[in-house]
């Protein structure tokens, strides 16, 4: 991760409320049929640039994975689902356009199977998630929202899902035992 300072000792994501994710991703189905697979690909890098630009439109942070030499995945950390479902839907966004296009080539019998699409998306309410990094740059959910020392929200996972926010609708703080 080059151009990020690693924070020596543990630490957690400073997410507060509800966090929204979305894992989306290709898969390349028949490796020889790059004019099938690689256009997705590079539709997928196009939005992210798009999103890049456009910090309003909710898309907090992301980062992409490889699953297998065939299977590519991105994990989007969005500020809420309805800034999410906007820039789904937006007309004049490029991922309308990538989807008409996938559409278009699947009632036409055109879509043969060289490169699978997914994605699934969670809105995962506080109490419900927790997060710890040693010795890491700001990554994932920490990368999104920032990072704060391990001993803010609990050294102990079961005391960092009890943490609660303002955001999340009552004020506390976890108990930062061993």
């Amino acid at each position: 991760m080059p151009g990020r300072s690693v924070i020596a000792g543990r630490t957690t994501a400073d997410a507060e409320g509800e966090v929204v994710v979305l894992l989306i991703g290709m898969r390349v189905n028949r490796l020889w049929a790059v004019h099938h697979w690689g256009p997705v690909f590079l539709a997928m890098v196009r939005m992210l640039r798009e999103l890049g630009r456009d910090k309003g439109r909710g898309l907090l942070r992301h980062v992409l994975l490889t699953a297998s030499p065939r299977t590519y995945c991105v994990v989007q950390y969005w500020e809420s689902k309805e800034k999410l479902y906007a820039y789904a839907h937006a007309p004049e966004m490029f991922h309308h356009k990538a989807w008409a296009i996938a559409n278009r080539k699947e009632r036409a019998g055109k879509a043969r199977g060289h490169v699978g699409l997914w994605h699934e998306a969670y809105v995962v309410p506080e109490g419900a998630y927790e997060a710890i990094y040693m010795d890491m740059p700001a990554f994932g959910l920490a990368a999104a929202h920032g990072q704060v020392p391990v001993e803010r929200r609990g050294r102990r996972a079961k005391d960092r899902f009890a943490y609660r926010s303002r955001a999340g609708g009552r004020q506390g703080s976890a108990p930062s035992g061993g």
